[in-house]
């Protein structure tokens, strides 16, 4: 009789390769020195990629076990795959930032100060908005923000995604 693959198994596999899958894609960002108005409307990419691993490895743990998963099972992988590949990209992004290139992080406050120049906020009130902001933009607080968020968002997206592919086990219902 075979082995039934696991929730950690499925969620380990499927993390690193996501990881890496944002590591990679993130690098093409930055390399392609997009604006960062673009920059963020392409990183949705991330999320849509994300649904897509969740939706593959939830079919794989289906596949590989006994035909059936429970919502916390599929939650379970899901949010394996989002802690592993984020933990991944969030290290990268330090050692990215730290020790490689911080020109994102000016980047991004300078777009901040030109859409508070829009938005018609006089000086004082972009020097304060701006002193907020470059404290928590700093090369130590970006990846652990990015995790934090990316986090949140994948147990949303794994809870949702696991309500849509659960398969109950008829035999188990009572």
């Amino acid at each position: 009789m075979e082995d039934k693959v696991t929730v950690s198994q499925i969620g380990l596999k499927n993390g690193i390769i996501i990881g890496l899958i944002f590591i990679v894609y993130g690098m093409i960002l930055q390399f392609l020195n997009l604006d960062m108005k673009l920059m963020g409307y392409l990183g949705y990419v991330n999320y849509i990629v994300l649904i897509v691993f969740v939706v593959l490895a939830h079919k794989a743990f289906k596949e590989g076990g006994d035909g059936f998963m429970t919502i916390g099972q599929g939650l379970g992988v899901g949010m394996l795959i989002t802690l592993i590949g984020s933990v991944l990209s969030s290290i990268f992004t330090y050692i990215y930032l730290k020790f490689i290139d911080d020109s994102m992080i000016t980047k991004i406050l300078d777009a901040q100060v030109e859409e508070l120049e829009k938005r018609g906020l006089d000086d004082a009130a972009i020097d304060q908005a701006m002193a907020i902001t470059g404290k928590i933009m700093t090369v130590e607080w970006m990846p652990v923000m990015a995790f934090v968020f990316m986090a949140f968002a994948g147990f949303i997206i794994s809870l949702i995604v696991s309500l849509f592919t659960k398969k109950s086990n008829p035999t188990l219902e009572v």
